[in-house]
């Protein structure tokens, strides 16, 4: 990874199976903190371990890539707005305030974002449709609804909304209790693989696409349009 500043200091977006950024050389748990260090140590299968591990790595090097740093100079931590514990909840960087993050692991897959404006990043395995669209009606309007039944397939129809919104939640402008009050119904719900769509909601950019290689969909919501990286020596 070069540690030249971003040119013009545009967000990233990366997303990359959990070996790969794991394989990464400046990758390692002497990047994590004792509470990230923690928190790995609570997942019963090593699996878990590796995607939250990863994820976390992933976050900091876009975050250095931007900043134009080594990623061992970067120290993430996560506070609950809710509770006040700081074993989960939004990621920040303490010693970087005008940089924003946002990361998302699941299985074997991971995504991170960086930017000097908000970034919500959202990653989701294609073959997790049909579980999360048992709570279709609850997130989607009845506008983003009838799309999603009337698609060829919609199990992934609802995957595309349920990471759009994701990221929105992400990014700040929504939570799991009103996801059903954001319609995104005049964005096209087939994007093909490898071709990312660039689509608007309100003042935000959109940016999301389909993953073949890592059977995974993704979404990034900011303020200006994000530039997809690949911070990985191998994919």
């Amino acid at each position: 990874m070069t540690t030249e500043a971003q040119d013009q200091g545009a967000p990233l977006v990366a997303v990359a199976s959990a070996d790969a950024v794991l394989r990464h050389p400046e990758a390692g748990e002497h990047l994590l903190t004792t509470v990230e260090r923690e928190r790995a140590a609570r997942f019963r299968h090593a699996s878990g371990r590796a995607d939250f591990t990863a994820g976390h790595i992933l976050v900091r090097l876009c975050a250095a890539r931007l900043l134009g740093l080594p990623a061992a100079e970067l120290v993430l931590a996560q506070e609950c707005p809710d509770c006040g514990l700081a074993d989960h909840g939004k990621p920040y960087l303490p010693d970087h305030p005008e940089v924003h993050v946002s990361l998302s692991h699941t299985r074997g897959v991971v995504a991170a974002g960086a930017g000097r404006l908000p970034i919500g990043v959202d990653v989701e395995l294609a073959a997790r449709g049909g579980s999360l669209r048992a709570v279709a009606r609850r997130v989607l309007t009845p506008a983003e609804l009838a799309l999603v039944e009337a698609a060829p397939e919609p199990d992934q129809a609802f995957l595309r909304q349920w990471v759009r919104k994701e990221s929105l939640i992400k990014v700040g402008r929504a939570t799991l209790d009103t996801l059903g009050q954001v319609d995104l119904s005049a964005l096209p719900l087939d994007v093909p693989p490898g071709t990312p769509l660039h689509g608007r909601y309100q003042d935000l950019h959109l940016l999301d696409w389909t993953d073949p290689q890592h059977g995974a969909a993704i979404a990034a919501a900011c303020a200006a349009p994000p530039d997809i990286v690949d911070l990985t020596t191998a994919g």
